[in-house]
């Protein structure tokens, strides 16, 4: 235990002896200063503890009241309050709000985890979307088409400058027999998903026909309607017939060539066409015009007379061409309104849960119409809110004349200037807004 260094002596007041003696009724102080010997406060201690001159209790009170004594032996302070124990309840209703603080982490961080799938798989699809809307690219759409020839028109002088532009501009093509025998087809790849086919044919099928070839069909169609079946005795009818009737989407072009150097002319074979019918199997102007007209109207076949193989790559080229703009012309005709440019107004006016912005949607409505200006359509929806209104207006009179003019004496203030709307455009937003006929002409 450690040893307390204390003063030798010290003297004590008379101001203490008094509160000593009122404390302590059992001793007496004199009047005057007493020296008092401090040398340890073992040698206190020990003196308290074997004094018998005064009573026990007079010797301890003695002994608390110096105030330089030593701290309690344990040199513990004043005792804490005993720890207060939870009940059942307080404990279960702890794990109860830890456990649903547990579960709403664990909802924020699904839902977090959900949003994150989401931005995730939006991603995805517009990247895939941008991806088809890129492979419906003409310049993209012409890797997809294959360009397929029937052997037999390989047998043709002049062919091979066909084959040789194909392999100049690298578009595909393959050499396979046709159904239809001397003709072109085409076919298209299709995309993952489109379809469940690898590829597609075209309804575009030209049929390359050398002019006796075709003659020959003209007086076997002739000979059709004299016998009024449908069937013919031309080889090359009959199989063009039963691709038509398979799959009437077909349209077919027939490419008359004078492959012949008998049949050449400079006027690519018209003259020789009629002036051979007329002379050779007695059909006149008509018949032949007859002919022409059926194989146009009821089969959906074009006639076209070229003078050689060069003008019928040409008219290849340009269909392959055609066939590859064909997706996307038909991708952005899809939308509603196809001849609207892109701008700030594009996407129209926004209107709320609350009903906020249909007042422009109908000040719009009435601008869509011919001649109508900004300033007009703000000085009708100002006198009529909403077509409702405006309605309701047009029954209360009686006869049409005065529903025609009922907005023709409204003002319009535009520039600093006023004038009228007029009976024309008062009458025309009438009519588009009670007639019944669709196709009716508003203007």
């Amino acid at each position: 235990m450690s040893v307390l260094r204390r003063a030798k002596t010290w003297e004590i007041s008379e101001s203490e002896n008094d509160s000593d003696a009122e404390t302590k009724p059992g001793l007496k102080v004199d009047d005057e200063y007493v020296p008092v010997s401090t040398d340890s406060a073992e040698d206190r201690r020990s003196d308290c503890k074997h004094e018998n001159l005064q009573p026990s209790a007079t010797k301890t009170e003695a002994c608390q009241s110096s105030g330089l004594s030593a701290p309690p032996p344990d040199g513990s302070g004043t005792p804490s309050p005993a720890r207060k124990r939870r009940s059942k309840e307080e404990m279960e209703a702890d794990r109860q709000k830890a456990k649903e603080r547990k579960e709403a982490r664990e909802r924020q961080r699904a839902a977090r985890a959900q949003e994150k799938e989401e931005r995730r798989q939006e991603q995805q699809r517009r990247r895939e979307a941008a991806e088809r809307l890129k492979s419906l690219r003409p310049e993209n759409c012409l890797k997809c088409l294959t360009v397929c020839i029937d052997p037999a028109l390989l047998q043709q002088d002049g062919s091979d400058f066909l084959l040789d532009t194909l392999a100049t501009f690298e578009w595909r093509f393959s050499i396979e027999s046709q159904q239809l025998p001397h003709s072109i087809t085409w076919t298209r790849d299709l995309a993952q998903g489109e379809d469940g086919r690898g590829t597609a044919e075209e309804e575009q099928v030209v049929l390359v026909l050398g002019l006796t070839d075709f003659l020959d069909m003209v007086i076997s169609v002739k000979k059709m309607f004299d016998s009024e079946e449908e069937s013919g005795v031309d080889s090359f009818l009959n199989p063009l017939l039963e691709c038509l009737n398979r799959d009437a989407k077909k349209v077919v072009t027939l490419l008359v060539t004078d492959c012949q150097p008998d049949y050449r002319t400079g006027a690519c074979g018209v003259h020789l066409l009629d002036d051979t019918l007329q002379s050779k199997w007695g059909m006149n102007n008509l018949d032949i015009e007859e002919v022409l007209v059926y194989l146009q109207l009821c089969k959906n076949i074009s006639l076209v007379l070229l003078d050689g193989w060069e003008e019928v790559t040409n008219h290849v080229c340009a269909i392959t061409k055609a066939l590859s703009k064909r997706p996307f012309k038909l991708l952005t005709e899809r939308a509603e309104l196809p001849f609207c440019v892109d701008g700030s107004w594009a996407s129209g006016v926004r209107v709320e849960k609350d009903g906020s912005g249909l007042y422009q949607v109908w000040s719009r409505q009435i601008q869509q119409l011919n001649r109508v200006s900004p300033a007009v359509a703000s000085t009708v929806t100002a006198a009529y809110p909403s077509p409702q209104l405006l309605l309701q207006a047009y029954q209360s009179f009686g006869s049409e004349e005065e529903r025609k003019g009922l907005l023709a004496g409204l003002l319009v203030k535009s520039g600093g200037k006023e004038r009228r709307i007029g009976p024309e455009i008062s009458a025309r937003v009438y009519r588009c807004l009670t007639a019944q006929n669709p196709q009716l002409v508003l203007d």
